[in-house]
């Protein structure tokens, strides 16, 4: 497959963030032919019925539209006390809003990086619930799991650990591929 576009999605909005760095690390390791783009969810509101009874905001619009097109999505979230980050939780909220889902079916791929032993293994776990209820094409194997990541990556965000890099590459090479295998699941025969 070529001219597979990706969308990638933060957990975290801090420049200096670990997570930032592994998903930059994500796009620089893609399969010739992948690109990726990070969305900015910055100035999406804290989801509230009212608000969402009045129409999509137009920043929430734009992301569901960007979800819509992209080929697949990577996403490299923190650990927040056990569990999935509010920030990202609520783009996952509204972003899953309405009839047109722009998750049914996306093949997405998960990463997190802490500075922690377990790499932000329950993020995943959770995280993969949420995506599971949204209907997305999770990739199951292989995961990524960066521990110590403060360790891993230098003070500019580039990734200096060979292992972190071949675990990253193999996940964004099994992403192409699982990819290429939902798109055929949907092609009628």
């Amino acid at each position: 497959m070529s001219n597979l576009n990706i969308v990638g999605l933060c957990g975290s909005l801090r420049k200096a963030s670990l997570n930032h760095a592994a998903l930059r690390l994500a796009g620089e390791l893609m399969p010739a032919g992948m690109t990726l783009d990070v969305l900015d969810w910055r100035e999406v509101p804290v989801f509230d019925g009212d608000l969402f009874a009045q129409g999509l905001p137009p920043v929430v619009a734009a992301l569901r539209e960007r979800l819509r097109r992209a080929d697949g999505v990577v996403v490299a979230t923190p650990e927040y006390n056990f569990s999935v980050p509010g920030g990202l939780k609520n783009v996952l909220d509204w972003t899953s809003r309405g009839d047109d889902q722009p998750w049914a079916h996306k093949p997405v791929a998960i990463l997190s990086a802490s500075m922690g032993p377990l790499g932000g293994a329950r993020v995943q776990y959770d995280l993969r619930k949420v995506m599971l209820f949204l209907n997305a094409s999770v990739l199951v194997k292989p995961e990524v799991f960066i521990g110590a990541a403060h360790t891993k990556f230098d003070a500019e965000g580039r990734c200096t650990d060979d292992s972190t890099r071949k675990f990253v590459g193999d996940q964004m090479a099994a992403l192409q591929r699982w990819i290429a295998g939902v798109k055929r699941m949907q092609t009628p025969a």
